[in-house]
């Protein structure tokens, strides 16, 4: 039976999955999400722990898609990943999953590479697709390196100009071609909230817009893949709990995680790892919930979100509602949260200190967001002792070159550089600059039509 998906604000028709991937953000502004989520059972897992990276999103994939033949999608799924993630284990039963490997080094591959092919097969010949999208760092040069000269889609990405990494920025702003960059002189969140607003803009009704955020849904489904593949690489039996440290900022990771979870992934503990941007750590203790605006700039950057758009998600899953502008309109059950998910807010002094302390200790390089999940990891497994046998997996999620002059500034190292990164300074930028204004960015777009 096909599964339809629902807008967490439950004021728009349900829809297919292709739907909701070419729209991207609901009608009514609330993000979709699949009416029911498969589970797999011991047998399922049994299965997936020897087939290679692109068949098990191969077999995750086809549970929430019908409306595409099995060998096109086991195709698309094949060109996407010609790489695959990598698992370090470090002390006891802590292993570090290495997410880096892709074209632009970063976690956001696992999912852009697979949004591309997704997007394209419903677009009809000659119709003109927009994605627009805002980044914190990584979602900007993933999606420009996915989506860049493909045909008859136009990427436009917002990124606060002083947040972002001089690499980071340049894997976006040399490409050219059907990718266009715009500096907001501003935060990530006024990003994001430009790029909603265009989304609900009936003036912009003749553009058809999408994005390319984790506020598609198509990004979520393929970054719940790789908790699966990590867990079935690992245990020795299906049934083996495991803990999951994450890196949160937007929270597409963590949600990749939940339906993961809500797969059947026996996860004994989510631990939801943010900078100072504690938003999340303080709701889920308090139960009231609170944005950070201004976000905080911290070396995470990446993770400099003051409200996440995905925290709508995960409040529907747990039974509430949240609206797109933070407000909880139905508490969801916090005890069912809570007994899932452990949040710790970690300063940038404590992430500098465990890029140190883990390479004198493990010879490991960490990047800062990795960091700040393993600092995490660490600190929740001082408190829960009992836990130190669990099977840890915690995820890296860029790739160290990437922020050459902090690991250089800790370690007193320059890490290996990868040739993605290696050309960049060889490369033209090209981007525009703009205020936090919308619209500044309206008038942008209306020149489109």
């Amino acid at each position: 039976m096909s599964i339809q998906f629902h807008s967490t604000n439950y004021r728009a028709p349900k829809t297919d999955f292709f739907t909701a991937v070419l729209t991207g953000q609901a009608p009514d502004r609330g993000l979709y999400m699949p009416e029911r989520i498969p589970v797999i059972d011991k047998a399922g897992f049994k299965k997936l722990s020897g087939a290679q990276y692109f068949e098990v999103a191969n077999y995750i994939l086809r549970l929430f898609l019908d409306d595409i033949a099995d060998e096109d999608l086991l195709a698309k799924c094949r060109k996407a990943y010609g790489f695959m993630p990598r698992l370090e284990k470090a002390r006891g039963e802590k292993h570090i999953l290495w997410l880096d490997t892709g074209p632009t080094a970063s976690f956001k591959d696992f999912a852009a590479q697979m949004m591309s092919p997704l997007m394209g097969h419903k677009l009809k010949p000659g119709e003109k697709l927009f994605i627009l999208t805002a980044t914190s760092g990584d979602t900007g040069s993933a999606i420009a390196n996915a989506f860049h000269n493909i045909p008859n889609i136009e990427i436009i990405i917002l990124f606060p100009i002083n947040e972002v990494t001089p690499n980071q920025r340049k894997q976006m702003t040399t490409l050219g071609g059907n990718v266009r960059t715009i500096a907001v002189n501003g935060k990530f969140d006024d990003c994001q909230a430009m790029v909603k607003e265009a989304f609900a803009d009936e003036r912009l009704k003749e553009l058809k817009l999408s994005s390319a955020n984790s506020i598609n849904i198509a990004r979520l489904i393929p970054q719940s893949v790789y908790f699966i593949w990590a867990y079935t690489r690992l245990v020795k039996d299906m049934g083996e709990e495991v803990i999951f440290s994450i890196p949160s900022g937007n929270f597409g990771d963590m949600m990749g995680a939940i339906l993961a979870w809500k797969m059947g992934l026996p996860v004994k503990k989510l631990i939801i790892a943010t900078n100072a941007n504690d938003e999340f750590p303080a709701f889920l203790k308090s139960g009231k919930y609170g944005k950070i605006e201004p976000s905080r700039m911290c070396i995470s950057n990446a993770m400099n979100v003051g409200h996440p758009s995905n925290l709508t998600r995960l409040i529907d899953i747990f039974g509430g509602q949240m609206d797109e502008k933070g407000n909880i309109l139905k508490v969801p059950d916090m005890e069912k949260m809570r007994g899932l998910m452990h949040a710790v807010s970690v300063s940038d002094e404590n992430t500098r200190k465990c890029i140190a302390d883990t390479y004198k200790e493990e010879a490991i390089v960490l990047e800062p967001h990795g960091a700040v999940a393993w600092y995490a990891l660490g600190e929740f497994l001082k408190e829960n002792k009992e836990e130190n046998k669990t099977l840890c997996i915690s995820l890296e999620t860029a790739n160290p070159a990437k922020f050459p002059e902090e690991i250089n500034k800790i370690l007193g190292i320059s890490p290996a550089v990868p040739e993605s990164l290696a050309k960049l300074d060889k490369l033209k930028e090209n981007y525009i600059k703009m205020e936090a204004d919308y619209d500044g960015f309206y008038q942008y777009l209306a020149k489109l039509t």
